[in-house]
């Protein structure tokens, strides 16, 4: 199935042409990168976890010398600070900020669920009504970039949702002074978010899971009911090891995405779009998925330009020539499709005749971008949709962040005596059918007597 490269960009090529693969070959298939420091990572994790919980902020601040070479007395970002940071924001950054959230509020307003009431009968009725979590913890990276788009993406939903209390985490950089970077922390003013954490990595998901007792003359952390937003495989690693704690929103990987595209498709388009997935980190993933040997040579001449030409060009080529990365050849767009809900891609574009069509069937996916003018990167900051997504497969059976992230599902069951007593007998057959007598019985007591 490998296909030789020659390219300049060194991506690798998969050819599926031919094959009539079950899913689980598929999957097999199609290139992933094998996550070897998984098993490392984990036990670094669940020491620093243990060293959080018992340690408390002495425990931060060393971690946070260890980690990010920064002194701090204690993590909370003061608000003269959040005030300052939004103050000397640039004017473009600002307005770009705000049209972000803007869209992103009206997506969000119309994802909020209303209750649902039915009445099985007189005096019968049952209600499943949404309440938001108390509070809840969010995450924004840092690392090889900054991203105040992820306060927006964490942020907005939460506030949709109707949560009362929302603090927010986020590396402490040496090069701002110990505190996270300034244009994360005008974002968080922008939408209003005054608890505000100079703590990253594993130790943030510690302190958001478990709270953080209060040190003299320093208010603690209270705990989270839900810890949210991308990060490392540190990150991942701990929201996986806190989750049952609190609950969580997924165990985000490194960003990927996937084309589905045909001949039709503009190989200048389709290339620059996996070079923006690229970008973001060596082990990103960029997957091509063509029924047209001609597209893709030409998106392999076009990936050679564009990587030399733009700015983190070491970066991408990286990720390009990682084995997470490839272009795989399939017979045709059937077959692209049974490859995509194979991948399950964070990110999956549309690039076909027909796109609206073609997207419209595809069932495995985080978020769809359909046509030349939805590319990933509109999504990623002014689309309205979300960005933090599944990723590494898991959109098969997770969701992106949405509203419905920060809500519960509560259900009401409100009977009266007449309407129990005509479902009694029903109940009592089938507790004694499961040897669960005690529960029929508990039903029959309030009639005994009538």
């Amino acid at each position: 199935m490998t296909i030789e490269d020659t390219a300049t960009v060194s991506i690798r090529g998969i050819d599926l042409r031919g094959e009539h693969l079950s899913l689980a070959e598929l999957r097999r298939a199609v290139p992933r990168a094998r996550n070897e420091r998984a098993a490392d990572a984990e036990q670094q994790v669940a020491a620093i976890i243990a060293q959080v919980r018992s340690g408390g902020f002495g425990a931060l601040s060393a971690l946070a010398e260890k980690f990010d070479g920064v002194r701090q007395d204690h993590p909370r970002v003061p608000a003269s600070a959040l005030a300052e940071a939004l103050e000397m924001l640039d004017p473009a950054v600002r307005s770009a900020l705000e049209e972000s959230i803007s869209r992103a509020r009206a997506f969000a307003d119309a994802q909020r669920p209303t209750a649902a009431e039915v009445e099985l009968g007189a005096g019968a009725k049952v209600t499943q009504k949404w309440v938001p979590v108390g509070r809840v913890g969010l995450y924004v990276p840092g690392g090889l970039a900054v991203y105040p788009s992820s306060v927006i993406m964490n942020v907005v939903p939460a506030l949709a949702a109707g949560v009362e209390s929302i603090a927010l985490a986020s590396p402490p950089q040496k090069a701002s002074g110990g505190l996270p970077h300034p244009t994360i922390l005008a974002a968080a003013e922008l939408l209003g978010i005054e608890e505000v954490y100079a703590i990253g990595g594993a130790q943030a998901i510690a302190a958001f899971a478990y709270g953080v007792d209060a040190a003299p003359d320093a208010p603690g952390i209270d705990p989270v009911d839900v810890v949210t937003g991308p990060g490392n495989i540190f990150v991942a690693t701990a929201k996986r090891l806190v989750k049952g704690v609190v609950g969580i929103d997924s165990e985000a990987g490194p960003t990927e995405i996937l084309i589905l595209a045909d001949a039709t498709a503009r190989p200048a388009l389709v290339a620059a779009d996996l070079i923006s997935q690229a970008e973001h980190d060596p082990n990103a993933a960029s997957v091509l998925v063509t029924d047209s040997e001609e597209l893709a040579a030409a998106v392999r001449t076009e990936l050679s330009a564009q990587a030399a030409a733009t700015k983190h060009s070491g970066r991408v080529r990286q990720a390009l020539s990682g084995e997470q990365s490839a272009i795989v050849l399939v017979d045709d767009v059937e077959q692209g499709l049974q490859v995509c809900d194979a991948y399950a891609a964070e990110h999956l574009e549309v690039m076909t005749a027909d796109a609206g069509a073609v997207a419209s069937r595809v069932r495995s996916a985080g978020a769809i971008f359909v046509g030349d003018y939805s590319p990933v990167s509109l999504g990623d900051y002014c689309a309205g949709s979300n960005h933090v997504l599944p990723t590494s497969g898991t959109a098969a059976f997770s969701s992106g962040l949405n509203v419905a992230t920060f809500l519960r599902a509560i259900q009401v069951i409100d009977y009266d005596k007449a309407a129990l007593n005509e479902v009694s007998g029903h109940i009592v057959s089938l507790s004694r059918a499961e040897d669960l007598p005690a529960h029929g019985d508990a039903v029959s007591i309030r009639f005994l007597g009538g």
